[in-house]
């Protein structure tokens, strides 16, 4: 099926305004005071990166407000956490080391939006900084030259009501993780014997 699209920014800007000048003169190059509060309250973002032949991938990622550390105005840190060792967003960055990162507030709609330059560290001075409880520090880590950052409005969070506990399911909608997990599984390995699809470096795992 055939389908109409845009190709040029000329053509979108045929059916979108200009952006307003609040909207361009938001976005600063380094972390100021405001951001730091909204980082060092947020227990919760999404970390979006691209791969090899511009495979798009995003994460969420999650701790104890602050677990995100401001090393200073044009620098944050993310120690890793245990996990599945597919390294998706590690590889990714290797091979592309630009980031997006949207922060969250539960209660809040608005977000914070940074966009940067991403590295992985392993210095063992730096990961102190986001050791555990017990002092145990990462491996490894992301260090975010901040490139932009910028609070993204309200209108998506408050039109979903994503905060606003009536509007939580009183029953799970969908299937239990293990059930998915399975069927995912079974449905992949199928795709993989019949060639349907192109599973990428980070799917060979």
């Amino acid at each position: 099926m055939a389908h109409k699209i845009i190709n040029t920014i000329e053509e979108l800007r045929q059916i979108y305004p200009e952006p307003s000048k609040l909207a361009i003169g938001k976005v600063m190059a380094s972390i100021d005071s405001h951001s730091r509060d909204f980082i060092g309250a947020s227990p919760f973002f999404v970390l979006a990166t691209t791969g090899t032949g511009g495979r798009s991938d995003a994460s969420p990622r999650g701790g104890v407000p602050g677990f995100v550390h401001v090393v200073d105005d044009k620098h944050l840190l993310l120690g890793d956490k245990p996990g599945n060792s597919r390294l998706d967003s590690y590889e990714n960055i290797l091979n592309h080391p630009q980031v997006g990162m949207l922060f969250m507030i539960p209660g809040i709609s608005e977000t914070l939006r940074i966009n940067g330059k991403a590295s992985i560290t392993i210095d063992k001075e730096l990961l102190a900084n986001v050791a555990n409880k017990a002092g145990r520090a990462p491996k490894a880590g992301l260090l975010i030259e901040v490139q932009e950052a910028f609070l993204h409005c309200a209108v998506s969070l408050t039109i979903s009501k994503i905060w606003k506990t009536y509007t939580w399911p009183d029953e799970r909608p969908v299937s239990t993780a293990d059930t998915m997990w399975a069927d995912h599984v079974e449905k992949a390995d199928a795709e993989k014997a019949n060639g349907e699809t192109d599973i990428g470096e980070a799917g060979k795992k």
